[in-house]
């Protein structure tokens, strides 16, 4: 995917070629053209490329007529506090994610600290194709303010979510690694607050990346060794803008992503009074978010809802749904007290809380949750055959429980699997789980078949 890739929260590309300073520019201008009146934050990870689109950005907005709050190198969770602390009417996050380093790219956030959704976003793109911006005179000019300290406002956000000072009592050694992005600047400060001895790894946010960005168990095997030549009681694995969180425990073994949300999920729910509500709290994750969270909000008598993939949709959930909790699968906790935001800062306070209050280890945890595992695959397949396949799949899988909210999805007891078409390539993603990968890969093989024989 070499190509602009145009979501609804932003863009990304590679620098110098699908993503140059005009397209920046252009794509910047429909935002500010869009969003109501007021200040423009911008931030940026780590890459190495940020500084350059973030003159860019910077300069075109303040040719817009907006003003600017330019908060410098900032986590995207951070960004999503600070819009709401600043009163701005929205945000720029210059990111691309867990991308190669030769990419970059740019998130939209509204004024309420979220992400933009489908519709904001929408109206964005749509202004940047027409490239109809709307410069300013002159004499009307945004201005542009440095801010020292963007963290300190989502620092002390995330510390009221947890028992600071139970935490600081177990005098955790731990193990940060950023991976030369945005997350040590607040990531260590955080771990330091909790009483923690902290071991840091790519804490210079330069986007000299010391492995490929992406937090997953084949990228992450020189950390897992760290932790054990270090002594350190976990490791928290942070992607390049810090809004996923990956886990290895004190063997050097990666937990993963999935985790992550399931064991924030089982620290709130140890909130959760134990006589029945009506209603019953909620939680929210999206439709390819392991089962593990499932299994445990149902064994608290908690309801568990999931929504479209997307953490603006996962968003729009659980403020329609009043959930005390969400996120995704990929290392994305949400916290409603902190923020409609994925945020590993969130992940890393909120476990520690969960091994102080229990006076347990992460894998004793890991350990008794359900073992599930998730299959990813794809196989080519053009858009306008997506409603027939469906079909197709449906009733040749037999499966007991059948949704359409994001794609195809398929339930079993304790499977499931899910069939959603790419927004930007001729191709269908198969994700399943099950409790063994062979049974998740055979899912994904079955539907394979079936929709390499409907299209030969």
């Amino acid at each position: 995917m070499s190509g602009l890739i145009i979501s609804v929260s932003g863009l990304r590309g590679i620098v110098g070629e699908t993503l140059t300073p005009e397209v920046a520019s252009r794509y910047v201008a429909a935002f500010a053209t869009e969003i109501p009146p007021g200040p423009i934050v911008v931030a940026r990870d780590g890459r190495a490329t940020g500084a350059m689109l973030r003159d860019t950005i910077v300069g075109t907005l303040a040719a817009c007529g907006r003003d600017v709050i330019d908060c410098g190198v900032a986590a995207t969770p951070t960004v999503g506090v600070f819009v709401r602390e600043s009163g701005a009417a929205g945000a720029v996050q210059i990111s691309a994610s867990h991308n190669p380093p030769e990419y970059n790219g740019i998130k939209l956030f509204g004024g309420d600290g979220r992400v933009v959704g489908a519709a904001a976003g929408g109206q964005v793109a749509e202004r940047y194709r027409a490239n109809q911006p709307r410069w300013a005179r002159y004499s009307e000019l945004g201005t542009v303010a440095r801010v020292g300290d963007p963290h300190s406002g989502h620092l002390e956000a995330v510390l009221r979510t947890v028992d600071v000072q139970r935490i600081r009592g177990r005098r955790f050694r731990v193990l940060i690694d950023s991976n030369h992005g945005a997350g040590s600047l607040l990531g260590t400060r955080l771990l330091e607050d909790l009483g923690c001895e902290v071991v840091v790894m790519g804490g210079v946010p330069d986007g000299q990346f010391a492995h490929p960005p992406e937090p997953t168990r084949e990228n992450l095997v020189t950390v897992g060794q760290r932790v054990v030549t270090t002594g350190c009681d976990l490791g928290f694995c942070q992607d390049p803008d810090a809004d996923r969180l990956a886990l290895v425990d004190s063997s050097g073994h990666y937990i993963g992503e999935e985790y992550t949300l399931a064991l924030c999920v089982l620290r709130r729910l140890m909130d959760v009074p134990e006589s029945a509500t009506e209603p019953p709290p909620t939680v929210v994750i999206n439709c390819a978010t392991s089962g593990m969270t499932e299994w445990l909000a149902a064994r608290s008598r908690v309801r568990c809802v999931r929504s479209a993939v997307g953490e603006a949709n996962v968003a729009d959930r659980m403020i329609a749904e009043g959930a005390i909790y969400g996120g995704e699968g990929n290392g994305g906790p949400i916290d409603p007290r902190v923020g409609y935001v994925r945020d590993s800062f969130v992940g890393m306070a909120q476990i520690l809380d969960l091994l102080a209050l229990s006076n347990r280890t992460l894998s004793d945890f890991v350990s008794e949750i359900p073992q599930l595992s998730i299959v990813k695959s794809k196989t080519t397949l053009a858009a306008e055959h997506l409603p027939r396949i469906f079909d197709l799949l449906e009733a040749r899988m037999e499966a007991p429980a059948a949704d359409r909210l994001d794609g195809l999805r398929l339930a079993w007891e304790g499977r499931w699997l899910l069939v959603r078409g790419s927004n930007t390539e001729p191709i269908v993603r198969l994700i399943a789980e099950a409790g063994s990968d062979e049974d998740a890969q055979h899912l994904c093989n079955q539907a394979a078949a079936i929709i390499e024989e409907a299209t030969a």
